[in-house]
């Protein structure tokens, strides 16, 4: 069941790449027109970070360009603007939550293009809102929840790096939490933060994983100089949530309580 069968007061349209490709964007001066939106919900990126290094038009066009775009519209309609971003914004080198102000300075292209789109969203609409997320995982589409699940049914071992720290993000929460943000009247803008509570590797993450899951394979901690890709990855990524606790009154779940929940919801499906 999806989400906005939570928010019966509220008509949602869906947009897919066909109806809204975000590498163009020809159809979107109709889109608007047509549903003249009270919120445009920009949650679509090109996210094959490894991809992106080589891809950079293309990662450019959808992450950094179009954002703007669409804020330009959203200021021509009087539409409220919430744009999904990335802690890949954020060099990976701090040793504490990285707060909405602090200073930026993305470690691959994939970041860059991100953070450009965070710049020409807020710069094309005032009212705009910018989440950044991290280590996002659904029961729907590839992420890494459901490709351990996948390894580890399939293989008696499997090699996971630990040197790289951060939260999960159930997807479900965060577009809770972008509802919840909207049945607020969404009238604090600028950057926030979401993502579940908790710090922990992606090693910790994959055993959590195996162990909820029932799970037997072997589970072995790896650094990330030995699974080299041809994008960089930050060390640290953790976000302080404060402000949108403090703004919005929200206070996301700890991700071990989210996770149960995405696998029991796997295990029905």
């Amino acid at each position: 069941m999806g989400i906005h069968s939570s928010y019966p007061g509220y008509k949602f349209v869906f947009v897919d790449r066909q109806q809204l490709d975000l590498a163009s964007l020809e159809n979107l001066s109709a889109l608007f027109e047509l549903h003249r939106p009270a919120y445009f919900i920009n949650a679509a990126a090109y996210t094959a970070v490894d991809k992106a290094e080589t891809e950079k038009e293309l990662a450019m066009a959808i992450n950094g360009m179009a954002p703007g775009k669409i804020a330009a519209f959203c200021r021509q309609y009087s539409t409220k603007l919430i744009h999904i971003s990335t802690d890949y914004v954020f060099d990976g080198l701090g040793k504490s939550p990285y707060k909405p102000g602090d200073p930026t300075s993305p470690v691959n292209f994939y970041g860059e293009t991100k953070l450009k789109g965070e710049q020409l969203a807020i710069a094309g609409n005032h009212a705009t809102i910018i989440i950044r997320t991290a280590w996002v995982y659904s029961s729907y589409g590839h992420n890494f929840v459901k490709t351990m699940l996948r390894l580890m049914s399939e293989r008696s071992e499997i090699g996971v790096v630990s040197d790289q720290i951060g939260t999960p993000t159930y997807a479900r929460d965060l577009a809770v939490a972008i509802m919840e943000i909207i049945e607020k009247g969404a009238d604090h803008y600028g950057t926030y933060h979401f993502s579940n509570e908790g710090v922990l590797s992606w090693y910790d993450f994959a055993c959590a994983i195996r162990d909820k899951a029932g799970l037997t394979c072997q589970v072995n901690s790896i650094g990330t100089a030995e699974f080299p890709t041809p994008a960089k990855r930050p060390a640290y990524s953790v976000l302080d949530k404060t402000s949108l606790e403090k703004d919005y009154e929200i206070q996301p779940r700890d991700w071990q309580e989210a996770l149960q929940e995405c696998l029991s919801y796997l295990q029905r499906i």
